[in-house]
């Protein structure tokens, strides 16, 4: 699918990456809409409550397990088909779910989405780099692809209240196969092929069963801080053999003849540098859409369509300044000075949660701060993402992709299980010392958040020491195409964002 560097991308590109970013859309959505429908699910189905965190375990376990593996099988198998293969799993499972009757095919079925979601959200990013080469059109299409992700979330929480309610639990499955239909056959008709590398560029099974299951012990690990604590012995265990086959993963590829993941592509600054600063943002980000929805509906008394409603001005400012103005904000000012303005949008508006009262007016407490942290990802995210995807070549582009990607899922399942478990020791402790349950647990909120936003200050120091803009083809001449960055890694001409 690789264009001519610095090529104007055709119509059919832009089709193409709206079919892309409509399967990135659908498996985005599942997460958020699953979650507002698990009380009704587990009341049908008669799940318990640990039960039915498994509706939610089952696929991040297997959704952030598999990101970074098929990440580099779609650079070595073709990302068309790898693609192809994840949305046909994904609306085959999501029928599978619509079906269930008990919970045990509820679970498996969950398991096989987030396998299914793996495969084809890890090469979306590598698939997109490579379409637009074009430093202005490859700004775009990831500030058009960024939009889709961040506000996604917030999408679900709306969608799956009004599904919920209108239609049933069932329905908000039933809707991702017509859905997964019209892409499978846009994608058939838009994608072109792409051969791979072929196994023999990277065909290392030991390193990928390392990898695999030391990112899915991680990713369980997390989500059992908040029902376990971060000191259980479930959670230490966990995360520690999850750690070691980490480090025994990085180890092997370091010596392995045709790696799996080459280290070599951890030179580049940008890379490096932007995944750090993306674990401290997401972990913000998706904090604060967690815990908001439990103030709301827990101390505010707010409905889930009502909850669902309170987001949805979020939404509308990331599309507007994803899709307005990023691209040409990055253009103009490049991406490190655009991440910096929306990461500080994102800190002012997580300090102001941080003084939540306990009866909050929507439009003086709750509201100025989602717009600020629409405005925060609608300009950090485009950029971060670009900064990211900058460091790798075309041959690692889906690994890149799939880095990235791990990143966003493990940041988010960090944060929300760090924050989460944060604000339910503080509110413990204030009920404790004798204040009322709404005063408990909010007091909990407010500590989470101001934690947030140190973390996000944190990412901002990260940020403005360790990313520098890549010099664009222009300042550095046609003579440096191909030639390696300052890391050391060889990058074609023109990079996203440069």
């Amino acid at each position: 699918m690789a264009a001519d560097p610095a090529a104007p991308a055709d119509r059919k590109s832009w089709l193409a990456l709206y079919t892309l970013c409509a399967g990135t859309l659908m498996i985005v959505l599942d997460g958020s809409v699953v979650t507002v429908a698990l009380p009704t699910i587990g009341k049908e189905l008669d799940f318990s409550q640990s039960s039915l965190a498994w509706l939610v375990n089952a696929y991040m376990i297997a959704f952030g397990g598999l990101l970074l593996i098929s990440g580099r099988l779609g650079d070595l198998l073709g990302r068309k088909r790898l693609f192809l293969s994840g949305i046909t799993l994904f609306t085959a499972a999501s029928l599978l779910c619509g079906l269930a009757t008990t919970q045990e095919v509820l679970i498996v079925a969950r398991f096989i989405q987030g396998v299914g979601g793996a495969m084809a959200s890890a090469v979306t990013l590598g698939m997109i780099v490579t379409m637009f080469t074009e430093p202005r059109e490859t700004a775009r299409a990831i500030g058009i692809f960024s939009f889709v992700a961040a506000a996604g979330g917030s999408i679900g929480v709306i969608a799956g209240g009004v599904l919920t309610e209108a239609a049933g639990w069932n329905s908000i499955f039933f809707i991702n196969v017509p859905i997964g239909a019209v892409i499978i056959i846009a994608a058939l008709r838009l994608f072109a092929p792409d051969r791979g590398l072929g196994f023999g560029a990277g065909a290392d099974l030991v390193g990928a069963f390392l990898v695999t299951s030391g990112l899915m012990l991680f990713v369980y690990a997390i989500n059992k801080i908040e029902s376990e604590g971060i000191g259980s012995a479930q959670v230490l265990g966990f995360g520690g053999l999850a750690i070691v086959l980490l480090i025994g993963f990085v180890l092997r590829q370091a010596k392995a003849h045709t790696p799996l993941l080459p280290l070599r592509i951890f030179r580049s600054r940008h890379l490096s540098g932007s995944n750090a600063v993306m674990i401290l943002f997401v972990a913000g980000l998706f904090g604060f859409q967690f815990l908001l929805a439990l103030y709301l509906r827990s101390v505010a008394g707010y409905s889930s369509v009502k909850t669902g409603m309170a987001y949805l001005p979020g939404p509308i400012v990331i599309a507007v300044i994803s899709l307005g103005c990023s691209a040409k904000l990055i253009t103009r000012f490049g991406p490190r000075a655009v991440l910096l303005a929306g990461m500080v949008s994102t800190t002012i508006a997580l300090a102001l949660l941080g003084r939540l009262p306990v009866d909050a007016s929507y439009a003086v407490d709750v509201l100025p701060s989602v717009i600020l942290l629409g405005v925060g990802a609608g300009l950090a995210l485009p950029a971060v993402i670009g900064l990211a995807m900058s460091g790798a070549t075309s041959a690692d582009s889906g690994l890149a992709s799939g880095l990235v990607n791990t990143t966003q899922q493990v940041g988010g399942a960090l944060g929300v299980a760090a924050l989460a478990a944060l604000a339910g020791s503080r509110s413990d402790s204030l009920t404790r010392d004798g204040r009322s349950v709404a005063e408990a647990v909010t007091g909990g909120y407010q500590l989470a958040y101001l934690v947030a936003a140190a973390l996000m200050v944190l990412g901002i120091a990260l940020a403005a020491v360790i990313l520098r803009t890549p010099k664009t083809a222009a300042e550095t001449g046609p003579a440096d195409a191909g030639a390696p960055d300052e890391e050391g890694i060889a990058v074609p001409a023109p990079q996203p964002n440069q």
